[in-house]
């Protein structure tokens, strides 16, 4: 952690603040509901992209940390002595990143995932002549229909193939499902695991992920293993469903005005290059605390314009504090983050896996 230079009334803006208070009590939150549901967490780094967040986790209960990317799974080992056990849920192509990926088998306990032949017989190119077999998990499309196979007949048979592939090794399944989708992952991954085993292959490990029902992932009782990421900051979006509130949001963007052209509108040094043009569903780019009535309703690469039914009582020089609809993005588009606790700025933490998309 580096030495803050400034305090919440003097650093330069538009700046991210994360207040590591609030980050703390999400974390315990989660990982007690885990605990009492018999529950392995497994949190994803990508909302954050910081070791020592990680670390945070990792004390706190969680079994190990999931990645999106080699390139990011590989800036967070590095940045910390204590991450031990890594899941990357991505196919996994290239010789390159097949390369990168067997040296950081020789780090860590790894797990990737995979939803076609392709993605297993190259993994298995690599590692068969490595020193340790790689774990590879069935990546399952229970609904969100992005990656995964879409039957569990289909899950069983990349289950063979990876347990006779040279090098590899089943280790499971996984998905990514939507929200309120406990139902739709029981009944697929209870389907999917009843044929594996039948074929004589032991399931380790059932995964699922996605903050937005995270309480509710017992429901789906054939999960071992759950991977929340967002939880961790909470945003806009979160608050918009009903999972958390304004005071459970960790990660703020403070912004100051620049202009008030007009006594309805004001205008930000925060734009798109801050806080996101995500919408995620919803009206406007993110929530000014403290004041409701105001919409953040354009945002261009450097401006924000701020609109409100009345007069909108802001003067040039004054600083807001917004959740963005989507934090997990705000913390890859910065190259460090201001660190608040009990209400002022503690220190500044650069952001090491930001940018790793490869």
């Amino acid at each position: 952690m580096d030495k803050p230079a400034a305090t919440l009334q003097t650093v330069n803006t538009p700046a991210v603040l994360v207040d590591l208070d609030i980050a703390r009590r999400n974390i315990g939150r989660y990982q007690a509901y885990a605990d009492a549901h018999g529950l392995k967490v497994r949190p994803h780094i990508k909302t954050h992209k910081l070791p020592a967040v990680a670390e945070m986790q990792l004390r706190a209960g969680a079994v190990g940390i999931t990645c999106q990317k080699v390139s990011e799974a590989e800036a967070m080992v590095a940045g910390s002595s204590e991450i031990r056990d890594v899941l990357i849920t991505y196919n996994i192509l290239g010789a390159e990143k097949l390369g990168h990926l067997a040296q950081l088998a020789r780090k860590v306990t790894l797990s990737v995932v995979a939803d076609n032949e392709t993605v297993i017989d190259g993994l298995s190119a690599v590692f068969a002549y490595q020193p340790a077999p790689l774990r590879v998990l069935v990546e399952c499309n229970t609904g969100a229909d992005r990656c995964g196979v879409p039957t569990p007949e289909a899950a069983a048979g990349l289950a063979q193939r990876i347990a006779k592939a040279p090098g590899l090794v089943f280790g499971g399944l996984m998905t990514y499902p939507p929200a309120n989708g406990e139902t739709a992952v029981e009944s697929f991954m209870r389907r999917a695991k009843a044929v594996i085993e039948a074929a004589g292959i032991a399931v380790p490990v059932v995964t699922s992920g996605g903050t937005p029902s995270m309480m509710h992932a017992a429901d789906a009782p054939v999960t071992t293993e759950y991977r929340p990421g967002t939880y961790v900051y909470n945003d806009r979006s979160l608050v918009s469903r009903g999972v958390c509130g304004w005071d459970d949001c960790a990660l703020t963007v403070l912004a100051t005005v620049v202009s008030v052209p007009a006594a309805n509108r004001a205008i930000i040094d925060a734009g798109s290059k801050t806080l996101t043009s995500d919408l995620l569903g919803l009206s406007g780019y993110g929530h000014v605390l403290g004041r409701g009535d105001i919409s953040i309703d354009q945002l261009s690469e450097e401006h924000g314009r701020l609109v409100c039914e009345g007069p909108i009582n802001l003067k040039v020089g004054d600083r807001l504090r917004i959740v963005p609809n989507h934090a997990c993005v705000v913390t890859n588009m910065v190259d460090a983050v201001n660190i608040v606790e009990q209400g002022e700025i503690s220190g500044i933490w650069t952001v090491a896996a930001r940018g790793r998309i490869v």
